[in-house]
């Protein structure tokens, strides 16, 4: 498979950029979820809310991290 179309134009463009990508947009997109559910929630449970609100906030350091890891066949050494 030869990843995405997008990236195949520019050599110097890891072929897992794509993967990173779509990994840190899927935590962000749950950090968002939960903070608008805690919003939701706290009518409610308010103790449950603050528990959502602080897990949603430790999940964009999170995000970076998984989606800079390098995958195998990434050549770290000649980054741009």
């Amino acid at each position: 498979m030869r990843g995405h179309p997008r990236f195949d134009l520019d050599p110097r463009v890891p072929r897992s950029q794509y993967h990173r990508r779509r990994r840190y947009f899927a935590v962000m997109l749950g950090a968002v979820a939960l903070f608008a559910g805690a919003g939701i929630v706290y009518q409610w449970a308010p103790g449950v809310a603050i528990a959502m609100a602080v897990v949603a906030a430790f999940m964009p350091p999170v995000a970076a991290i998984v989606a800079n890891r390098w995958e195998r066949g990434d050549k770290w050494w000649d980054e741009l």
